[in-house]
């Protein structure tokens, strides 16, 4: 019975096709390294929040705690009104995410698309506005909420951060790389501006969109000094502010509380991701291109 030999060519062949499927292996190594680095701190997080405060402090650091304890959670519930702070970063967040896609969107196609006098001048005043730090405008701008009369309000939160100069810059860029044929034709159809932002720019912006609604709403959730100096009522405090002062006391630290509250915080972000992170890896990898 004769046997059939594989052409060491083959044998080649294949391997040259499972080193192209999976990549260099070597380059797993320092990934890996990379990779861990960056868990570690969401692993002592989870486990710290199972710890008693003893075991957090204890020195060197345990890793996995010895008597896991809930003890952290059931005192962050009942000394934080949870669910009415919650309510409020979500809501703050949501508007926030919602006004920055929108108006970021219409701004940035004005930009990328529209012929006016001053368009130019538009889009280096917001260039201009990207390099003025936060903290510098901090001052000013809680003096016109306070003359506005929006302070302790959820209005106050959410207001001054709508239209973030970052997102009209992201969205203008996206979208100016988007043909002009696509738009000349539907002009000639007889599609008016909006008619054409609506039904041919947003679809095609679903990248651009899921990376800034992200950003967006992971900077407005996690959003601290703002909304502890606007909100000066606990029913208008969002859950960042709340956990920090039901774990911070006058002279000592609960750790253990820290780490729930953060731990609990996290997850909405982790939803976010998850729900967008196709469309925002598209827009990662379609970042420069033409």
């Amino acid at each position: 019975m004769a046997t059939t030999l594989t052409p060491p060519r083959d044998k080649r062949q294949r391997r040259r096709a499972a080193r192209h499927r999976w990549g260099n292996p070597w380059l797993y190594l320092p990934l890996t390294g990379v990779l861990f680095l960056m868990i570690v701190p969401f692993l002592w997080m989870l486990s710290g929040s199972f710890k008693p405060e003893a075991d957090i402090r204890k020195v060197p650091p345990v890793l996995i705690p010895t008597e896991p304890t809930t003890a952290n959670y059931t005192e962050l519930f009942d000394n934080l009104d949870f669910v009415g702070m919650f309510t409020n970063s979500l809501v703050v967040a949501l508007v926030v995410t919602a006004g920055n896609l929108l108006f970021c969107s219409m701004l940035g196609y004005a930009l990328a698309k529209l012929e006016f006098r001053g368009r130019k001048a538009v889009f280096a005043l917001v260039l201009g506005t990207l390099m003025v730090p936060g903290l510098v405008t901090f001052v000013p701008l809680y003096v016109l909420t306070t003359n506005l009369g929006l302070t302790d309000s959820l209005l106050g939160l959410i207001l001054p951060f709508l239209a973030a100069p970052f997102g009209v810059f992201l969205m203008r860029q996206f979208i100016g790389s988007l043909p002009d044929e696509l738009i000349d034709a539907a002009r000639m159809d007889g599609c008016g501006e909006i008619a054409i932002f609506w039904r041919i720019i947003l679809p095609m912006t679903k990248p651009a969109l899921a990376t800034l609604g992200i950003i967006s709403f992971l900077g407005s959730w996690n959003n601290f000094l703002w909304p502890l100096v606007v909100a000066q009522n606990e029913e208008q405090y969002t859950l960042p502010v709340g956990l920090a002062l039901v774990s911070t006391g006058q002279d000592f630290t609960r750790y253990g509380v820290l780490l729930a509250g953060a731990a609990v915080v996290l997850v909405p972000v982790l939803v976010v991701f998850l729900l967008f992170q196709r469309h925002f890896i598209a827009g990662i990898a379609t970042t420069g291109l033409k």
